[in-house]
């Protein structure tokens, strides 16, 4: 599997909100944090935690990939994300680096 095809992965069991297929995916040591800057989600277990408040707090929480790109061992996705069903929707680009086939950090541009 491409490492474009599992970033696509993480985000339809994003969409599905399931963190444990999401993490699946990941690293032991993997993290989510903003581009550059501070680590929001820390260690698969953090990022598990994290994601299932978030689904919590926004149950109808969604992203669509708009456009997905491979390069050695990341992919960007840009990609547009709603909270709520009636909100609007903001966009993000997304940097996934990986260890082989699996995902070690994403960070968020926004």
């Amino acid at each position: 599997m491409s490492r474009l095809a599992i970033a696509e992965a993480m985000i339809a069991h994003y969409n599905a909100q399931d963190a444990d297929a999401y993490v699946a995916l990941m690293t032991d040591d993997a993290a989510e944090a903003g581009y550059r800057g501070a680590v929001l989600r820390d260690g698969k277990e953090g990022v598990r935690a994290g994601l299932q408040a978030m689904f919590t707090q926004f149950p109808d929480n969604r992203a669509e990939i708009i456009t997905g790109h491979e390069l050695g061992e990341f992919v960007v996705l840009h990609e547009k994300v709603w909270r709520t069903a009636t909100s609007e929707p903001f966009e993000v680009m997304s940097v996934y680096s990986f260890e082989g086939d699996k995902c070690s950090r994403v960070e968020f541009i926004r």
